[in-house]
């Protein structure tokens, strides 16, 4: 089957079976005919108007491998978030720890070489758990549209 429409009244749908041909637009130019005839046509065509001038209507496809690669990112996001979750949670106690040691270099409290020693090791702490909790917060905004992907992937379709 196909389709076929006219740019002055997209709404009218002309019907012909077969596929795209010379043949099918006379089809579909008898049909627009009886319209006329039938004064069911809301437009006035102009002198010269042909079955060239005819528009196939052709149906998007479903874009299914779309929505499997949609999901199939999701998944992904998710994966991501938990991976690193559990990267902050693990580090988090000791980078706190080391968070209040930092607090003793601005006081007039004295310090030893092994504190500063310690301190300066646990920075590496404190850098890689503050950027993994940033890219956590990045990656927890992305998966909430993940959870929005899937929860719509999961849906049963209405009875």
């Amino acid at each position: 089957m196909v389709q076929y429409t006219l740019a002055q009244s997209p709404e009218i749908i002309l019907t012909v079976s077969g596929k795209d041909s010379a043949k099918a637009r006379e089809k579909a130019m008898d049909q627009l005919m009886e319209l006329m005839e039938a004064g069911k046509l809301p437009t006035e065509l102009e002198e010269g108007f042909g079955a060239q001038q005819l528009i196939e209507v052709k149906e998007a496809p479903i874009d299914t491998a779309g929505g499997e690669d949609a999901i199939t990112q999701a998944v992904q996001v998710l994966s991501n978030l938990a991976t690193l979750k559990l990267k902050v949670q693990d580090s988090r106690a000791e980078a706190l720890e080391i968070r209040k040691a930092v607090d003793v270099l601005f006081s007039d409290q004295s310090v030893t070489e092994e504190e500063i020693t310690r301190l300066k090791e646990g920075f590496k702490v404190l850098k890689n758990f503050a950027q993994a909790n940033m890219r956590y917060q990045e990656a927890r905004t992305k998966a909430e549209q993940a959870r929005q992907v899937l929860d719509q992937a999961l849906k049963s379709p209405e009875k």
